[in-house]
């Protein structure tokens, strides 16, 4: 009994100011934490630089193998542990398949949204598939017990807690969309970035009497540092260049990959200059200058959009700040004048 009451009073003692339901103190602790984890990451990633194309040329030489293996792969036995399946994956696909929830479209679609955030994996958009339908049961699932088994909010209204259980059950749903939609915004704004560069350094490679598979694999190699997705990719061509029997495919299976109108610009030229023998160093200086001039129309909508966007942050930060700085001290001074001369009134 004694030691149930005092757990019951330091439990009292320590529960602090509460917001919206939630313990200030508490939480401001988790955040704290949640901080430090994020420095201490921060200064791993610092310290620990790594070569940005160590993993892509490892993908790219399985690639490689992978079209070896069907060209000149003379045993069932090797090709077949190439291109072996995932176990995982299958019995994923059995389940979905069971429920009737898999289609062959949404496969596709998940497949190229994959490939254009750099994974090159088929067999993760089952997985994806299947997470959007197991997701929703853990995190609403979760939600449930914390709010309404353990009661951790307790005073949470009914219309909260339904609203937390639903907000749950939606993120299960929508995390690997979202996981997968950022990936593939990053890849393709950076392969944006480098994409005038890359065309420059493709007309200096036809000019200088370079083939389209060296030029590819040549632009590769220098923008590998500068820009790791986009030399990934233009490596990964010209090796589909060498093995594809045709070429047309190659150039086809970097506009899947890349979710860009300007690549698929290139890749046009690219097919029209096989097929129709065009000047190829003509063609891709006039897209080099237009992307050129687009990447800094893009940085001036950019710039003609900050005093806009920079307007709240104004009225709500900066401008109060300006303004206590600015008249407190004459607040102060104000104050103290009333309240010397109402004492000075009272004593005479």
């Amino acid at each position: 009994m004694n030691s149930s009451l005092l757990l019951t009073a330091f439990t009292g003692a320590q529960r602090g100011p509460t917001l919206l339901g939630v313990d200030v103190i508490w939480a401001s602790t988790l955040l704290a934490a949640v901080g430090v984890f994020a420095v201490i990451v921060a200064i791993y990633g610092a310290m620990t630089v790594r070569d940005p194309m160590a993993k892509r040329v490892k993908a790219l030489n399985d690639r490689r193998e992978q079209l070896k293996a069907g060209v000149t792969a003379s045993t069932t036995k090797r090709r077949a542990r190439l291109v072996r399946k995932n176990q995982t994956a299958d019995k994923m696909r059995t389940f979905l398949g069971r429920l009737q929830v898999l289609q062959d479209e949404q496969i596709k679609e998940v497949q190229q949204k994959l490939a254009q955030a750099g994974i090159r994996s088929k067999d993760l958009a089952v997985t994806v598939i299947f997470g959007r339908l197991v997701l929703p049961i853990v995190f609403g699932g979760l939600a449930a017990f914390l709010i309404y088994g353990i009661e951790m909010w307790p005073d949470l209204t009914p219309f909260k807690s339904a609203a937390g259980v639903m907000g749950a059950l939606l993120l299960g749903y929508k995390a690997p969309d979202l996981f997968v939609d950022n990936k593939r915004a990053k890849r393709t704004d950076a392969i944006r970035k480098g994409l005038p560069d890359a065309l420059d350094l493709l007309v200096i490679c036809a000019e200088a009497g370079l083939t389209v598979d060296s030029a590819f694999s040549r632009v590769s190699k220098e923008l590998g540092r500068a820009y790791p997705e986009l030399g990934e990719e233009f490596a990964l061509t010209s090796i589909e260049l060498g093995f594809l029997t045709e070429r047309r495919q190659a150039f086809e299976n970097l506009a899947y990959r890349v979710n860009l109108e300007s690549v698929k610009g290139v890749v046009t030229t690219m097919i029209q200059t096989e097929k129709y023998g065009t000047p190829l160093a003509s063609a891709l200086r006039v897209l080099s200058a237009e992307f050129r001039n687009e990447r800094m129309m893009r940085a001036e909508e950019k710039a003609a959009r900050l005093p806009a966007i920079m307007t709240v942050p104004l009225i709500l930060f900066i401008l109060p700040t300006l303004f206590v700085v600015i008249l407190g001290p004459a607040a102060c001074s104000l104050s103290d004048a009333m309240s010397g001369g109402k004492f000075g009134g009272g004593a005479g």
